[in-house]
């Protein structure tokens, strides 16, 4: 009697040198009503089923999403943000992210692919390009990672990492479909407020979680309220 096959999760995208990514502890995709219910979390893992909309924002794929480094700045033009001078330290790799925060309080995070460099989820982020400003990284970093399309409101913290010196933006969704994350994510989450800290868990991130319960115990309304009309402006 034959074995039964071994049966391999594969990422149904390539890594940048066109090779297969198998993920080996794939994760659980959540009910599709959890999208739809601020208290709970939401999972959803790559081409996987989502809603037609979450909070009335359409959930689909970005087909025209920029691919050159010219299109990136291009778009970040459309809506660049005032920000703090960027002051890396000596031997740091310059890099860019963003903490994109849904309507209904909860918050995107993504769940890097074979938990890489040791997180089990964190916020999207990468390295900046030489032709790319902090903006533009933030933007198709968080793309490329989560699948979102966003919109940057303002300069959140910059973070010293392990090997880079990493500008956080806040953000909201304007678009796009977590489902078509790339490949160097294995599953995004959307994320109720109360239980981040239980999600988001290496140290690296702790000050940007420590930063947003400073601003959510300050300005919490008024941050709330420039996420919704940002959404709906054009």
């Amino acid at each position: 009697m034959k074995n039964a096959a071994h049966h391999v999760n594969v990422h149904p995208r390539k890594d940048d040198h066109g090779r297969t990514v198998e993920i080996k502890k794939p994760h659980q995709p959540s009910t599709p009503e959890s999208w739809k219910q601020s208290a709970t979390l939401a999972v959803v893992t790559p081409s996987g089923e989502m809603p037609a909309d979450i909070n009335g924002v359409c959930v689909m794929t970005w087909n025209s999403a920029p691919e050159s480094s010219d299109a990136w700045e291009k778009l970040a033009n459309n809506h660049r943000i005032d920000e703090p001078a960027f002051e890396v330290p000596v031997g740091y790799a310059h890099a860019a992210g963003a903490v994109v925060l849904e309507s209904d309080g909860r918050i995107w995070v993504v769940a890097p692919s074979n938990a890489f460099a040791g997180y089990q989820a964190t916020f999207p982020k990468g390295t900046v390009d030489p032709d790319m400003s902090l903006q533009a990284t933030a933007l198709k970093e968080s793309w490329e990672e989560s699948g979102l399309q966003i919109r940057l409101v303002r300069h959140l913290i910059d973070v010293r990492r392990s090997q880079s010196y990493t500008r956080y933006y806040l953000a909201t969704r304007v678009g796009g479909n977590p489902a078509a994350m790339g490949w160097e994510t294995q599953a995004v989450m959307l994320v109720p407020r109360d239980r981040i800290a239980m999600v988001v868990t290496h140290p690296n991130d702790v000050p940007i979680l420590e930063v947003m319960d400073r601003l959510g115990v300050q300005t919490h309304a008024g941050f709330d309220s420039d996420l919704r009309k940002d959404a709906q402006s054009p």
